[in-house]
């Protein structure tokens, strides 16, 4: 018989620690780095303690693996004793069932659940809980009301940069979603923005963070994101195919038949090898309307439908297009061969519109992971944010811009981002001439302020221009934030003395070269980023760089903008600018310095490009 010391010892040693390890252990067994997961916990567990109102963001890079860093963080944050742990999720079903999938398969303890599964039994202090729920009005309250005795509740807020920042911040009113993720968090809990595009999280000063105490979350090795697919002065590594605005039903047919012969290339390929064949992914990305999900189904639907038949004169023709195809992507392989293996196989095909209840159902629990050789998914602004494609070879974005391109939407926008190297060369991205230069102008400036913050988190500076918008400007705290701030600054770095870099200045001062020389001197005090986007626009716009001679501070009698070398209303005017010795200048890069040996490197643009900070000051 069990007596109540046997009882006593039994709670007493009944407990999940070290859970931070396992998972660790588990990313590792899968052949997976950690270093990248190791470091952003770390800067959370550090700095979150001491963040203003307990409130952070973690920003990293679109598709770079943050779900598997939120389960380790998740598993950190039990093992440190915090009992009611929140995910928030963007109000998608597909969303949700994906991220509560990946945790449940993590093991972590408790088991993570979805809100809707308290049914009205509320937590009680002491009772563990990891929960998921979406952002809408009806599941947060019914969450509000389920914890009202839980106690302190940490909230990880996922995709942070959608819904939450309150969009009524200039008519001193809060939007729902705003009022209540703040109810959730009570006086007491902690709120961790987990995004991509923190701009609006810091422009709109959501739950009061501080972008001091930020952390980010650098990519894993095997990641391919900005750099492989909107490379600045070099040519993609993968397949880019431009086409006319919107695109056309021949556009589809013929991006669909591409996909069909990569697929065939790749899956013959090892089945010479000895290895197993792979399902892959077709991403048609549309409109939100249905009526243009239904046009592009219907032409894909169409050709498959002929390839299945096998006769006639829609088979015949369809078949023309991928034997074509197949010669001109794969001019060393057998046309012939590949060409039979789309015949062979098209029947093994599957349809998912992630934008309707009716094939949500149909394609089960997990929508989003291709289920045969050739797979294909259309959907709207549902495959805009969150959702992971494995296996995705091919992206169909007939998605126009009306107006402004809005920054934060478009860089969550790229789902082609993750793991793509193995199969990097035969990936293929299928968008508008016009809509590829505004993405790839988006995406140089959304790296621009990233590299400006990495070491410097005070102030960031966000750039946008004409067809460019940073974020909605709905969301824009116009009480702390400078619309007109026009240039942005870069790591502070030793100079003992001037006089050498103003020698280099001086032999060329408009040469990228030049720019190249003082990069060597100060390293990454002088972004590379810059360096290559300054490249890139100098060809357009060639005789409009200026590299200035190096100035001291030491005559401004505010001690912290000596100390710091950081002003609200910046250094760089018209005397600094040297207009006459420079008429035809648009981009200035000059360096100021203080009496302690210390400098920044500074940069201005007098071009349509628009530089936004919040001056709201550190509290």
């Amino acid at each position: 018989m069990i007596t109540k010391a046997d009882i006593s010892k039994l709670v007493a040693g009944v407990g999940t620690k070290d859970q931070y390890k396992k998972q660790l252990n588990r990313v590792k067994a899968a052949g997976l780095d950690t270093s990248c997961i190791e470091a952003a916990v770390t800067g959370v567990m550090k700095n979150l303690p001491k963040a203003s109102a307990g409130s952070l963001v973690v920003y990293g890079d679109p598709q770079s693996g943050k779900t598997e860093m939120m389960i380790c963080l998740t598993a950190k944050l039990l093992d440190e004793g915090n009992n009611t742990i929140i995910h928030l999720m963007t109000d998608s079903v597909d969303l949700l069932r994906q991220s509560l999938d990946r945790f449940k398969d993590a093991g972590l303890a408790p088991a993570p659940r979805s809100s809707s599964d308290l049914a009205n039994s509320a937590l009680v202090p002491g009772h563990k809980a990891v929960l998921f729920c979406k952002k809408n009005a009806k599941d947060l309250t019914k969450l509000i009301k389920e914890l009202k005795k839980a106690g302190p509740v940490i909230v990880m807020d996922d995709e942070a940069d959608y819904a939450t920042p309150n969009a009524k911040v200039n008519k001193n009113e809060k939007t729902k979603i705003n009022d209540l993720v703040s109810q959730l968090l009570g006086d007491d809990g902690s709120y961790i923005g987990v995004t991509a595009t923190p701009a609006r999280l810091n422009l709109n000063n959501t739950f009061n963070n501080k972008p001091e105490k930020w952390v980010h979350f650098p990519s894993h090795p095997a990641y391919t994101g900005q750099d492989a697919f909107f490379p600045v002065n070099k040519k993609p590594e993968y397949r880019l195919t431009q086409i006319e605005s919107g695109g056309s039903p021949d556009d589809a047919k013929e991006a669909f038949a591409r996909f069909l012969v990569s697929v065939a290339y790749l899956n013959t390929q090892a089945t010479k090898k000895g290895e197993k064949e792979q399902n892959y992914t077709f991403l048609v990305h549309t409109s939100g309307k249905t009526e243009d999900h239904k046009v592009d189904r219907d032409t894909i639907e169409t050709a498959r439908a002929a390839l299945v038949s096998q006769k006639g004169k829609a088979f015949n023709s369809i078949v023309e297009i991928v034997h074509n195809q197949a010669a001109k992507l794969y001019p060393k392989a057998n046309a012939l061969e590949l060409t039979k293996y789309v015949v062979e196989n098209a029947s093994r095909s599957a349809f998912v519109v992630l934008n309707s209840k009716r094939d949500r159902i149909v394609a089960g629990d997990k929508p989003t992971e291709p289920t045969c050789p050739f797979t294909v998914i259309i959907g709207g602004n549902i495959v805009s944010r969150g959702v992971t494609f494995p296996n995705l070879l091919s992206m169909y974005f007939t998605r126009n811009v009306k107006t402004k391109m809005q920054q934060d939407t478009y860089i969550q926008r790229a789902r082609m981002f993750g793991a793509r190297g193995k199969y990097l060369k035969h990936f293929e991205l299928t968008i508008p001439r016009g809509l590829y230069t505004d993405w790839h102008r988006c995406f140089v400036f959304h790296r621009l302020a990233l590299e400006a913050i990495k070491n410097d988190k005070v102030s960031p500076v966000w750039l946008g221009d004409p067809r460019i918008s940073i974020a909605a400007s709905s969301s824009i705290d116009r009480g702390t934030v400078d619309l007109s701030k026009g240039e942005m600054s870069f790591p502070m770095f030793d100079l003992p003395d001037a006089s050498k870099l103003d020698a280099v200045v001086r032999s060329n001062p408009e040469s990228l070269e030049t720019l190249r020389k003082l990069r060597k001197a100060v390293k990454d005090a002088l972004p590379s980023f810059l360096i290559s986007y300054l490249e890139a626009d100098l060809k357009r716009r060639p005789g409009t760089l200026a590299i200035h001679e190096s100035t001291p501070i030491d005559g401004y009698k505010d001690e912290e903008v000596k100390e710091k070398i950081a002003r609200k209303k910046g250094f760089m005017g018209k005397s600094q600018l040297e207009t006459g010795k420079f008429p035809k200048a648009i981009h200035h890069v000059k360096i100021f310095y203080n009496g302690k040996g210390k400098a920044r490197v500074f940069y201005k643009n007098l071009g349509s490009v628009q530089f936004v900070k919040n001056v709201k000051n550190k509290g």
